[in-house]
């Protein structure tokens, strides 16, 4: 009990604080993640190994410890008090339980209140399309999804799935019909689920992210049949991102893939989230628009020159990373160091300053 109780006051810590990541381990005193950099809670004594695994077994459901003790790693998520919902990923240090969690905001902000390009809208009322969200760990990509969704939800009367691993944010139906699968609790795994989802009547499908070919191979599919399917992956920019999908199939799949994914795919969306001179966040980011000129450089295999594409064709309403770094610093928001940090090409970079 006295584990649950200091478990709660420290999320009740990650709430009060505006913290993003709580990080609970053995032999030290937790960590907080705020405004991207990590703080101790210097408060918090020690925890031992007994402290964290009885952390963590109070929040597993018992049919699921065995699977923790087998793989040593478990995702799920967990209610808070009835106000706050966060991401959890047990895992083994040296034999010991450690914990990070992530807190999913209950509100699911619009683009404007994100500091997002209000262009993402276009791709929320398209019927049919496959529409990426890449970026490293921790930058924003499953809020940028939800909003996604949300306008979708707002807009549409559309059946929306969900498949998640775990269920992040909660929707509340709007005008769509709303239904979050949960991997290893409504469905073995990602590609079952994507594979059920044919046969449910589904418009829209949302795949918290895609980790082997049979599910990229799915959503593909489902992109070129009829739904528009938006996805994640950890990739740093578009021309990553494509190889990355092709990359995952067998080499006597890879043309045919390439031909599909130049047929299917509607954009690609890199983020990521920027210390802002004011304090907190703000997101820097790329847009890749699939246009004849991006369709016949995927089907080339000339993936290299899709940068330059991209920093030429603002006007079809593609934003170049380094462009969207300069114009933060130009508007004071964030300072020339930390764009510096973030660039995709710094002589580039310099040119837009």
């Amino acid at each position: 009990m006295a584990a649950e109780k200091r478990f709660s006051d420290l999320l009740d810590m990650v709430v009060s604080q505006g913290g993003s990541d709580l990080h609970i381990f053995a032999g030290g005193s937790p960590m907080l993640r705020i405004s991207g950099a990590l703080v101790p809670i210097s408060k918090f004594p020690e925890l031992s190994a007994e402290d964290t695994e009885a952390m963590l077994k109070s929040i597993v459901p018992q049919e699921r410890w065995n699977s923790f003790l087998e793989n040593q790693t478990i995702d799920l998520s967990y209610a808070h008090k009835g106000d706050a919902r966060f991401r959890v990923n047990g895992y083994r240090v040296q034999g010991t339980v450690a914990l990070a969690l992530r807190l999913i905001p209950h509100i699911i902000h619009t683009f404007e209140e994100l500091n997002l390009p209000s262009v993402l809208e276009v791709f929320t009322q398209r019927e049919q399309g496959f529409f990426l969200v890449v970026g490293p760990v921790g930058q924003g990509k499953s809020t940028t999804l939800a909003t996604m969704i949300d306008r979708i939800n707002d807009s549409r009367a559309e059946h929306i799935l969900t498949i998640e691993d775990p269920v992040e944010y909660l929707f509340t139906q709007k005008k769509s019909l709303i239904h979050q699968r949960e991997v290893h609790i409504d469905a073995p795994d990602f590609h079952t689920a994507l594979q059920s989802a044919f046969r449910e009547d589904v418009d829209v499908i949302m795949v918290g992210e895609m980790r082997d070919y049979e599910t990229i191979s799915s959503a593909v599919t489902a992109a070129e049949t009829g739904h528009l399917v938006f996805s994640t992956l950890h990739t740093n920019n578009a021309a990553q991102t494509i190889d990355r999908i092709i990359d995952m199939f067998p080499a006597e799949q890879q043309s045919q893939v390439r031909v599909q994914l130049a047929g299917s795919l509607a954009g690609i969306f890199s983020q990521r989230l920027i210390p802002r001179v004011s304090g907190g966040l703000i997101p820097a980011y790329e847009l890749l628009i699939n246009n004849n000129a991006v369709s016949t450089l995927i089907r080339d295999a000339r993936t290299h020159e899709i940068s330059a594409v991209i920093q030429t064709s603002s006007q079809e309403g593609m934003i170049d990373m380094d462009r969207a770094l300069a114009e933060l610093v130009r508007k004071g928001e964030v300072t020339v160091e930390h764009a510096f940090e973030y660039a995709m090409d710094p002589k580039t970079f310099e040119r837009y300053l």
